[in-house]
């Protein structure tokens, strides 16, 4: 079984589920060393399938039109019984717990290999990126579980299974081209 890691970096931050899985790391940053470098927009790679895709905070620094092209990208990249395993904020769920929780602009929501990530980092853009001049990391899209559901369906994504893990503010999402 393979997996295509999209945005895995260098570092090693894949579920225990994919433990012997073959594991294909795609990023843009050629200083990760991954095995594939490319922009997740210009996906599928030619000739090559994947079992699953695991796409963990990846996603939202991509405009709205640009994240629905890499989730076509997706959908052409796996076999014909595969999935993709997203992770992204639940931007609602950050809100709500800033406007009734209690949560400050500062507050950190978890923890990621770089450091915290903060409210202002989920609704603005990665400060600590963006104040090292790194655009890309800003957040450009704001997800919510029912919107990315439009975004899969939209691609072509038949089967949606889902989960917000309000403790992480995150939506995991495992979507799959058959019913």
């Amino acid at each position: 079984m393979r997996v295509l890691d999209v945005g895995g970096g260098a570092h090693d931050r894949l579920p225990e589920q994919y433990k012997d899985w073959e594991r294909v790391r795609l990023d843009i940053d050629p200083e990760c060393k991954p095995d594939i470098c490319m922009d997740a927009r210009d996906l599928p790679v030619e000739g090559q399938k994947f079992d699953a895709i695991f796409c963990s905070h990846n996603l939202e620094h991509f405009h709205r039109h640009d994240a629905i092209k890499v989730l076509r990208g997706f959908a052409g990249s796996l076999t014909d019984d595969g999935y993709v395993h997203i992770l992204v904020p639940d931007v609602s769920e950050v809100m709500r717990q800033f406007v009734y929780g209690g949560l400050d602009i500062e507050s950190p929501l978890y923890e990621v290999a770089c450091g915290p990530v903060t409210v202002h980092d989920v609704i603005y853009g990665w400060g600590l990126s963006l104040m090292g001049g790194n655009e890309f990391m800003a957040h450009k899209t704001g997800f919510t579980k029912d919107l990315l559901g439009r975004f899969l369906g939209t691609a072509g994504f038949k089967k949606m299974d889902s989960a917000e893990h309000k403790g992480r503010y995150e939506i995991e999402v495992f979507a799959y081209l058959k019913e």
